[in-house]
């Protein structure tokens, strides 16, 4: 049986308020206008068009394509758009939500970007569309782990931050998250200003949110003035050229959303890179519609967003999210 919610849902991608619109360059149709509509522009062969405000995404049949473009190789493109229907359909609020939320980004300062970000994710910790997502994967009840989440070291006038939850994959909680905060705030107010590594121990840099956390906050407000007071996407920033972060194995959602803020990401050879909020009906939460579009672009990142598809190392230093491949 339907539920009312789930009609409304469905009338309002009917009308064109939400989905996914997909326009072939060369053909005479125009891309919708709905504001919670998707809108993918494509380039299969000929001259590309110049990019436009429009699109949210813009993928090109030339894999060398540069920014804005999502380059592929031509067989790849169909696949590529099955994918982002599945997914747009699939969470088709959170879907709106990452697209309009990247449209503005970067026309507001970060601190405007990451609070505008902030509100959109709380609202969708209340979605239809999250709940689902929570009731279909449970979180696990699991023992108190008292052991610190971020390890501070010293020396050769350096200071060395490392994400230590290995046996979590460095996956963020409050703690990690609280814990990186406080490094970062010693890091900015240190008297000697020295630089900043951050780094990750174990087989990840980070995993991701620890997903067991999701969904748990009392009050989606208090949630909301609770992110934008802590974030340490916006600590690595204010570091500026201080700042460098090594990335190795998985770098998932806030593993990469928080090192995108750094003035300099060095990646190790096997990192990959993903953006998996959305098929959760959340958008990214760490600061990540602030601080990839500002290295990438707005529709790389919409792209990775909405899709959820991994981004290996030799893509990412193709378009800047990561600056060079450590040894």
């Amino acid at each position: 049986m339907i539920s009312p919610d789930d009609r409304l849902l469905a009338d309002l991608v009917e009308l064109g308020g939400a989905g996914l619109s997909v326009t072939e360059f060369g053909a005479e149709t125009a891309p919708p206008t709905g504001a919670g509509v998707v809108r993918v522009g494509v380039h299969r062969e000929g001259p590309r068009p110049p990019a436009l405000e429009a699109f949210d995404i813009l993928i090109s049949a030339d894999p060398s394509a540069p920014r804005p473009w999502v380059g592929l190789p031509a067989a790849g493109i169909d696949p590529a758009l099955e994918a982002l229907a599945r997914a747009v359909a699939a969470q088709p609020v959170a879907a709106a939500a990452a697209a309009q939320v990247l449209r503005t980004s970067l026309l507001l300062s970060f601190g405007q970007a990451l609070a505008q970000e902030s509100i959109a994710y709380s609202m969708l910790l209340a979605s239809g569309g999250f709940r689902g997502w929570r009731e279909s994967h449970p979180p696990r009840e699991r023992l108190p782990d008292p052991e610190p989440r971020v390890r501070i070291e010293t020396g050769d006038a350096r200071l060395e931050l490392i994400l230590d939850r290995p046996a979590r994959r460095n996956a963020f909680d409050a703690r990690m998250r609280d814990e990186l905060v406080e490094a970062l705030s010693f890091a900015l107010e240190h008297p000697d200003a020295p630089p900043v590594a951050v780094s990750g121990e174990g087989p990840a840099f980070s995993a991701g949110g620890d997903l067991d956390e999701f969904g748990r906050a009392g009050d989606v407000g208090d949630a909301h003035l609770i992110r934008t007071l802590r974030s340490p996407a916006r600590l690595v920033r204010e570091l500026g050229e201080r700042c460098v972060v090594r990335l190795h194995g998985a770098c998932v959602g806030a593993g990469i959303e928080v090192s995108a803020a750094a003035h300099r990401i060095a990646a190790r050879p096997g990192a990959v890179f993903r953006l998996p909020e959305v098929g959760m009906g959340l958008i990214p939460g760490a600061g990540g519609t602030a601080t990839i579009p500002r290295r990438i672009g707005r529709r790389r990142t919409a792209f990775m967003a909405l899709s959820g598809a991994e981004v290996d190392l030799a893509t990412a230093l193709a378009w800047g999210l990561v600056d060079e491949i450590a040894a």
